[in-house]
């Protein structure tokens, strides 16, 4: 397979090339062989994997020890021959040589949606990370089989959030603020999961009258939110809850970080009455890597350049950037900007190499000047491709992730509000 570190090293604007693990050059299947559960190498590397983090076995020898293009013509082939029996969805930060062969590109909002697309295929492979599959699972028809490439696809954040901990947290919750409404109608507090959870927590929320946000509607569903509840439990990811509530006009005050590992989060119970937005303790690893001195040097190296990132980074470089918005929405601005223009764009390298290549009217770079992508995404790679594709061409479902209706129930009415609450 060809070197991470090689198609990535191809963007970079000058300077030395530096990457956050020489491990990226290796087999994403080197790490499946791993007895511990890990990310794998990228920006969750040192993030603690749960060890109940699902696995991927081993692969045959042969998707293995395939060329690139052997691996091209398999994939390309199994396409045909599937035909409408299959779609395939590719997140934006997956890398080139996998996102090519999908129907659908885009951010979770867009992939939600296109789950529902095509209700003729019988599978649906989702090139993306654990989450996402689980949640096509729960938004297609009885007769469509969802499939994840490789099993080992999760997402540290997601992880950062589990059924147990935000359970406990609610009932601590409902112990201060009561369960009763408030003369308007309003409960005491509403729960609202990122689209970067489990769906047992995207089940939890469909349960107890709340909602699934993405990057793309999280003002949209704190608005929803906020007309049904006087406060809002947002989990996993703080940094888009306080930006997104921010923005709003939320004081910082208001907005107390819930810890799951200290008594009532690491607050009083004061500063839990006082609250607004009660914000869990998870974050994203792409995106915690960006800070406001990288944007200080784009802005010395480049003047007049467009500062974009996305609103999992942390408050200060969401601040100092001139705009926030979804992957979708930096791939509009960048669509819609005039020739010419510079961007410096605060998000996971994959996607920004894309844009690159796909703009060559504009200078376009990555704040981050060491090569640290999604260690999750990274996972999937053409070998797992072609081995699920070619099972199903065979009539074997392998790798098929499906959800128990006991979960899956609940959650779907969590999208569905998520789905309604355009931006």
């Amino acid at each position: 397979m060809p070197s991470v570190d090689t198609t990535i090293q191809l963007i970079r604007p000058g300077g030395k090339v530096t990457s956050c693990s020489p491990a990226l050059k290796d087999a994403p299947w080197n790490f499946d062989k791993s007895p511990a559960p890990s990310y794998g190498p990228g920006s969750s590397m040192y993030d603690v994997a749960p060890a109940d983090t699902p696995k991927q076995g081993e692969i045959p020898l042969e998707y293995r020890l395939a060329s690139n293009e052997e691996l091209d013509a398999r994939i390309m082939a199994a396409k045909a021959t599937l035909g409408d029996r299959l779609v395939i969805l590719g997140h934006f930060y997956q890398r080139d040589e996998v996102v090519k062969y999908a129907d659908f590109v885009g951010d979770s909002f867009q992939l939600a949606n296109a789950a529902k697309a095509k209700p003729e295929a019988e599978a649906i492979v989702f090139c993306g990370v654990h989450f996402m599959a689980e949640t096509a699972d729960m938004l297609s028809g009885p007769n469509q089989s969802v499939i994840l490439p490789n099993l080992a696809a999760g997402c540290s954040m997601a992880d950062m959030a589990d059924i147990d901990s935000v359970t406990q947290a609610w009932e601590q919750l409902e112990e201060i603020y009561g369960t009763e409404p408030d003369a308007s109608g309003r409960v005491p507090i509403i729960p609202v999961t990122y689209m970067n959870s489990s769906a047992a927590l995207k089940g939890f929320c469909g349960e107890h009258g709340g909602i699934v946000c993405t990057s793309s509607n999280a003002a949209t569903v704190l608005e929803w939110a906020f007309e049904r509840g006087q406060r809002v439990l947002f989990f996993p990811d703080q940094h888009l809850g306080r930006n997104t509530a921010k923005a709003m006009g939320v004081p910082l005050e208001r907005m107390p970080m819930w810890n799951p590992r200290k008594p009532l989060g690491g607050n009083d119970e004061q500063q839990i009455q006082d609250a607004q937005v009660i914000l869990w303790h998870g974050f994203c690893s792409v995106h915690k890597r960006f800070t406001v001195a990288q944007i200080d040097k784009a802005r010395a190296e480049y003047p007049g350049v467009r500062v974009i990132v996305h609103p999992e980074c942390p408050m200060p470089v969401v601040d100092a950037a001139d705009e926030a918005g979804s992957t979708d929405y930096i791939q509009k601005a960048i669509d819609a900007a005039p020739a010419g223009s510079t961007f410096a764009i605060g998000t996971e390298i994959n996607m920004v190499q894309r844009l690159q290549a796909e703009h060559p009217e504009h200078t376009i770079f990555c704040l981050d000047s060491v090569i640290c992508p999604c260690s999750t995404m990274y996972r999937i790679h053409p070998g797992y491709l072609a081995w699920v594709l070619e099972a199903f061409v065979a009539g074997e479902v392998v790798n098929q992730i499906t959800v128990d209706d006991a979960v899956a129930v609940p959650a779907r009415v969590a999208l569905e509000r998520m789905l309604a609450a355009k931006p």
